[in-house]
């Protein structure tokens, strides 16, 4: 296997990673996970040969891959469902309802313009707010099913 092969494998199962963690609705997207190890790869390799140290290598390598992947709408529903509504599901139930939460969610996420540090931005605490009153409306209507 190539070195090039080799990077490409890494960089992908780090963004799958990822991806199944805290982006889920991007989980499955081969042509973004393709095109974005690809990327990291080769911006890796070209780092390294132009004589950049292992350390500066990876941030540049990392930056692409992770562009845009830093504020993720399901690890926030997560939060708020760990948070706010624990108490009246098992734990195991939490990461399912979160996930069952998420296209519930996406007109209130709508309404804010979200970047990699929008968690450390103030409109933050107002959208936390509106997604637990979303949440608590939607079970309220529906139970938890």
């Amino acid at each position: 296997m190539s070195t090039q092969q080799k990077d490409l494998s890494y960089f992908r199962l780090r963004l799958q990673e990822l991806l199944n963690t805290s982006f889920p609705e991007k989980a499955h997207d081969q042509k973004f996970i393709d095109q974005r190890s690809s990327w990291a790869a080769n911006a890796y390799e070209g780092a390294f040969s132009s004589g950049n140290a292992i350390e500066q290598c990876n941030e540049i390598a990392n930056y692409i891959l992770f562009e845009g992947l830093h504020f993720s709408k399901f690890d926030t529903i997560f939060q708020v469902v760990c948070n706010e509504f624990d108490t009246i599901m098992a734990d195991e139930e939490l990461r399912p309802f979160a996930l069952k939460m998420l296209p519930v969610s996406e007109p209130v996420f709508a309404q804010y313009e979200l970047t990699d540090d929008f968690a450390y931005n103030t409109e933050y605490d107002l959208l936390y707010t509106e997604l637990t009153g979303t949440i608590a409306i939607w079970i309220e209507e529906n139970g938890l099913q």
